[in-house]
């Protein structure tokens, strides 16, 4: 990759308050993250976006006032994305909701999605459409602390991936997942319509914000043809049929924390030096299974990137 020259990064945490689904780790997780970003990896706290759903001070003491919608988070990447040029570090943390989207009964299988605070879901082949927007020698990383999340850049090459090792947790903890069935049922009472096709409840929500995957559906095979290694690099906080633990032990006066975020972030702060993409995955693997976790995180990206330093840190330094 060329010289490192901008720093840019999307953090959005969505803990959806006041709901059924709510989750309590999530906005910490990325509040954690920029501080790490900016103190660790050299990131300017004017490059890095911070979306929210309630209100949470950040290490400047400004709050966040953007609501992480559908819309404004694809806002939020797509300018990203347009800003990068060669050499550029990209990153996009996610901690909240995924889920999984049923393909039709002829084909097998499911897509994955993360859940915005409004249910506008933001698929696989969004993700994959934005890294096929990336200019030659700059990098974009997602790390995606959200159930489901093993394979969210469609077509992505797995680096590391399923587990064999399964252990029945005795952890109490609140699983990341929105299930299907249930994200079908909000949008229902929105809508109206009478259908369990997910895509008419989301164009009739939200029109042109709607996910690419429903509004273009000829566009996901359009975006795979001549595919080749890119500059994707998928962290996952779990396989694509697992959960990603919330904890919240606030009652014993914890803090609340998201399993893979955590993990992530004692990794990077037990070893000052340059860790490759592949050893971030496996020593948060490690700290989980310690942990008691049964949620195994996953790498997707190119063969080079996977023993590519993770966010191109500058120097080793003591966080």
């Amino acid at each position: 990759m060329a010289k490192v020259n901008k720093r840019l990064a999307v953090l959005v945490g969505c803990n959806y308050p006041n709901t059924q689904f709510e989750l309590h780790g999530c906005i910490n997780d990325v509040v954690a993250m920029k501080d790490l970003l900016v103190k660790r990896f050299g990131f300017d706290p004017t490059n890095i976006e911070l979306l929210t759903d309630a209100s949470a001070v950040t290490g400047e003491g400004s709050s966040s006032v953007v609501l992480p919608t559908g819309e404004n988070i694809k806002a939020a990447l797509s300018k990203m994305v347009s800003q990068a040029e060669a050499g550029d570090v990209l990153y996009f943390h996610y901690s909240g909701h995924g889920t999984r989207i049923p393909k039709p009964a002829h084909i097998f299988g499911h897509d994955e999605a993360i859940v915005p605070c409004d249910f506008n879901l933001i698929t696989d082949v969004d993700f994959r459409q934005l890294v096929n927007q990336l200019p030659k020698g700059a990098s974009f990383t997602i790390l995606s602390d959200s159930c489901h999340s093993g394979g969210l850049i469609d077509k992505e090459k797995e680096q590391i991936g399923p587990s064999t090792y399964r252990a029945a947790s005795s952890l109490s903890y609140k699983a990341k997942n929105i299930p299907f069935e249930s994200i079908l049922e909000h949008l229902t009472t929105l809508t109206g319509i009478n259908t369990s096709d997910i895509g008419t409840h989301l164009l009739e929500s939200f029109g042109a914000n709607a996910s690419l995957k429903f509004l273009t559906p000829q566009l996901e095979s359009e975006l795979f043809d001549f595919l080749k290694a890119d500059e994707g690099i998928l962290l996952s906080g779990c396989q694509a049929d697992e959960t990603s633990a919330d904890m919240n032990p606030m009652e014993s006066g914890g803090k609340a924390y998201g399993a893979f975020s955590n993990a992530v972030q004692m990794v990077l702060k037990e070893n000052s030096g340059r860790l490759s993409n592949k050893e971030v995955v496996m020593m948060a693997r490690k700290v989980l299974e310690a942990q008691g976790f049964d949620q195994h995180p996953c790498l997707y990206c190119s063969d080079e990137n996977a023993d590519a330093t993770f966010l191109c840190q500058p120097e080793a330094k003591p966080y």
